[in-house]
């Protein structure tokens, strides 16, 4: 036997295969409960246990594991999940374990919707629900099993605290069905050293007694199960400070999206937010949020980071990314349809609403504040954008490369703004034409892939040329091994999620300017 998949963190080991146990069954939505209150006031305790749990976990950790943990503690403590639970009861007579599920159900609909890193996270949301859901029924929650020996693990997928968790010193090698270059899965391996292959179809249904997997080329065949590892590297150590060995400076910036992303970028030394993705505040409202609302969700995810650079990015939705206030029509092709700043010219009180509340909150909490709008595709948009930002009040505006076409044109684009940050996981699906959340075509989505990294590379020569920062924040900034040579090709910052930051910092200090330039496209 032998499967090809995305080979995400490298390294070549055989060992003995062990899989990780299959999802929680459905509950069931009956029977009726006898007191509905009663039945309500189960699943708040249930979230709080399986929170604090988390959080116990998390103490016992350091680094990327803990903030990963520390994320997911605060997801299962969310009030909005438990709230709309609770309703579920009370509205539909449905018993506590299908309640929760069904109540996740449709956050992890939203999250899917909105497509990139918000589906991602749709994941993590399945597990809570599961831990929750297992709380509820007195059973043991599903999950990585315990390792007696070192094993290579496989799995469909693996949630966030199930990977956080992990003993590099059991764990051989991972290898998923599901996943691609982007998911925690994948970063987090990365971080820990253990090899690991994503997207690999068909790896479930082997029953071979063990596993070899190259990490590298993204192989996997079937073994005797006798440990052959080779070594491995040490886990990083970085200071704060995002420089190469010669002292060449980059900074180090974090994604994220809501207060406990935010908490843990700061707990793994960001020196700033690259990426501040705004969606959240949006996703499950009735109707828009107003000033205030807004104004108060931004502080929350802003405060941490006073007197910090924080890039803020103005709302990303659209036809793919179905708001409830917000009807936009059925479209043929949703992912090339009215997203992004397209929403805007036809709404643009919509957007001058939201650059108000943002002012606001950077106001509030002492950040140095950047705002950039997604899905730019011409000059005259982006000139269209900063006009509506400066009058809002903001200094330092900036846009999104993430359609070729903004790549290709980006030296008029930075004429219009003061900066620009590469989407590299949109850019990839569009360039290559591959959804990216589809693991069938995960490998052309590779940040590896030559044409990406040659447009990456038109896009920092054109800010080289007219001196204006050009910074990564999708995933291809989060792999160390691809770090040197964005900086290599002209790329000022690099923006990616906080678990990450550790080994892109430590890699970067092994590395002078002139080997980065060496290795640029």
């Amino acid at each position: 036997m032998s499967l090809s998949g995305v080979g995400v963190s490298p390294g070549r080991v055989s060992g003995p295969r062990v899989v990780v146990a299959a999802d929680l069954p459905e509950p069931s939505s009956a029977p009726v409960p006898d007191a509905l209150d009663v039945e309500a006031g189960k699943i708040g305790p249930a979230a709080a246990a399986v929170a604090a749990e988390l959080s116990d976990r998390a103490r016992s950790v350091s680094g990327d594991a803990r903030s990963v943990l520390e994320t997911t503690a605060a997801m299962a403590s969310d009030p909005a999940l438990i709230a709309s639970a609770e309703r579920l009861v009370r509205e539909r007579s449905l018993p506590a374990p299908r309640a929760v599920w069904e109540a996740a159900g449709e956050f992890m609909t939203a999250l899917r919707a909105a497509g990139g890193y918000m589906a991602e996270r749709a994941t993590d949301v399945a597990d809570v629900r599961d831990r929750i859901v297992a709380s509820l029924l007195g059973l043991a929650p599903p999950g990585v099993p315990e390792l007696r020996s070192p094993s290579v693990l496989v799995a469909r997928d693996l949630a966030p605290a199930d990977t956080a968790g992990l003993d590099p010193d059991l764990v051989l090698a991972l290898v998923t069905e599901e996943g691609g270059p982007t998911s925690h899965t994948a970063i987090l391996a990365r971080a820990l050293g253990i090899p690991a292959v994503v997207a690999c179809a068909g790896v479930l249904a082997c029953d071979a007694p063990g596993l070899t997997v190259d990490g590298s080329a993204g192989e996997v065949t079937a073994s005797d199960g006798v440990v052959r590892a080779s070594a491995r590297k040490s886990r990083p150590e970085w200071d704060g400070v995002g420089r190469l060995a010669d002292g060449h400076r980059v900074k180090l910036l974090a994604n994220v999206g809501s207060p406990a992303d935010a908490h843990a970028a700061i707990a793994a030394g960001a020196e700033g937010i690259g990426l501040f993705r705004t969606e959240f505040c949006y996703l499950s409202a009735e109707e828009e949020p107003t000033e205030a609302a807004q104004r108060e969700a931004y502080a929350a995810v802003l405060a941490p980071f006073a007197g910090r650079p924080v890039v803020v990015r103005t709302l990303d939705a659209g036809s793919d990314k179905p708001l409830a206030f917000l009807p936009m029509g059925a479209e043929p092709n949703p992912a090339l349809g009215v997203r992004g700043l397209r929403i805007a010219f036809d709404r643009p009180e919509l957007l001058d609403r939201q650059l108000s509340a943002i002012t606001a909150a950077a106001a509030d909490t002492g950040v140095e504040l950047s705002v950039m709008a997604p899905m730019v595709a011409t000059a005259a948009e982006a000139a269209w954008f900063a006009a509506r930002a400066r009058a809002a009040g903001i200094g330092r505006v900036g846009v999104m490369i993430e359609i070729p076409a903004a790549a290709l044109c980006a030296e008029e684009i930075l004429a219009e703004v003061d900066f620009v940050s590469l989407g590299t996981n949109d850019l990839a699906q569009y360039v290559f034409a591959a959804d990216r959340q589809l693991g069938a075509v995960a490998s052309l989505n590779d940040p590896h892939q030559k044409a990406l990294l040659r447009l990456v590379g038109m896009v920092a020569a054109a800010g080289v040329e007219v001196g204006k920062p050009v910074g990564v924040c999708g995933e291809a900034a989060a792999d160390p091994s691809l770090a040197p040579v964005l900086v290599g090709a002209g790329v000022t910052s690099l923006s990616m999620n906080a678990v990450a930051l550790a080994g892109v910092g430590a890699a970067l200090r092994e590395v002078d300017l002139e080997a980065c330039r060496a290795l640029a496209p």
